[in-house]
């Protein structure tokens, strides 16, 4: 009886997988129908699309040759006229002039913007220029000493001395510091060649402060005038250099004496030509700062 209860149990089992087999079959074999049906519809459709893009293809073609035609046509003089060529004439848009503007603005806004940098910073420039007090004389520092050169009153001590030479009604000098070091390296750093060669190669100044390294720029008795000529018991002349280390010098521009080593002097070149400027051009500017060196070494000897 027990094992009769377990067939009929195994029995029940194998038809229920049997049906979940077939419902499982069953919903696979729809969806595969369904797959195959959406497939057919996509290749339908895709046919037709492409039917009607031959379609346009070809008649575009037949258009633009039968345009050609026409066209060689009139050309030609076979015909004067053509329905199917049609020459139209651009219909002329009337602007007004702010739209004229306008649109000038805007296609050209890129150079209009540069155009306005460049006014802008040339503008600075000339106002720069304007503004900035012309010196009545250039005096050369040349030589490393940034106490000398950079935080002392020297500009305004040889300022005292300066005619006003351009008649503006003031007196000023502008100290030009080159801090030359001999050291090539650094000096190239501080573009102290390209300095030395703008500044000794014109004429706008004939008056050196300097050191002993100005010997390793330029050639002393070739191109500084001999003070001993000029002033021949001055105590502080040694050819061509007015020593200032002995003076009351470093007093007077506001910095140490210590900051004024034994071979620091002042000097002055001779008129002769340079690459950027003619001699009699540097003979006019000797001339005009000359009184001014003059009155310097006259108020350090004292």
């Amino acid at each position: 009886m027990k094992d009769k209860d377990k067939n009929s149990s195994a029995a029940r089992e194998d038809d229920k997988l049997h049906i979940s087999k077939s419902v499982f079959q069953t919903s696979k074999e729809m969806q595969e129908k369904a797959d195959e049906e959406a497939r057919l519809k996509r290749e339908e459709a895709q046919r037709k699309y492409m039917e009607r893009r031959k379609k346009a293809a070809e008649e575009h073609d037949r258009r633009l040759e039968q345009e050609r035609l026409e066209l060689l046509k009139l050309k030609s003089g076979v015909i004067d006229e053509s329905e199917t060529v049609q020459e139209e004439e651009p219909e002329e848009v009337k602007r007004s002039l702010l739209q004229r503007f306008s649109s000038f603005l805007y296609l050209n806004k890129w150079w209009l913007g540069i155009a306005c940098v460049l006014v802008f910073i040339g503008g600075l420039l000339v106002y720069d220029l304007a503004s900035k007090p012309r010196p009545d004389m250039i005096v050369l520092m040349i030589g490393m000493n940034q106490e000398l050169g950079e935080q002392s009153e020297l500009e305004d001590y040889l300022s005292r001395f300066t005619p006003d030479n351009n008649n503006n009604g003031k007196q000023f000098a502008s100290l030009y510091y080159i801090p030359y070091t001999g050291v090539e390296k650094e000096d190239f750093i501080n573009s102290v060649p390209q300095k030395l060669t703008a500044e000794l190669q014109n004429s706008d100044s004939v008056i050196i402060i300097g050191n002993k390294n100005l010997g390793g720029v330029i050639n002393l008795e070739d191109t500084l005038v001999d003070l001993s000529e000029l002033y021949p018991d001055n105590p502080h002349v040694d050819k061509y250099k007015f020593m200032l280390a002995d003076t009351d010098f470093a007093e007077k521009v506001g910095v140490d004496k210590s900051d004024i080593s034994s071979d620091w002097f002042i000097a002055i070149r001779k008129p002769q030509e340079l690459i950027y400027s003619k001699k009699e051009k540097m003979q006019e500017t000797y001339d005009k700062d000359f009184a001014a060196f003059d009155a310097i070494i006259q108020d350090l000897s004292e």
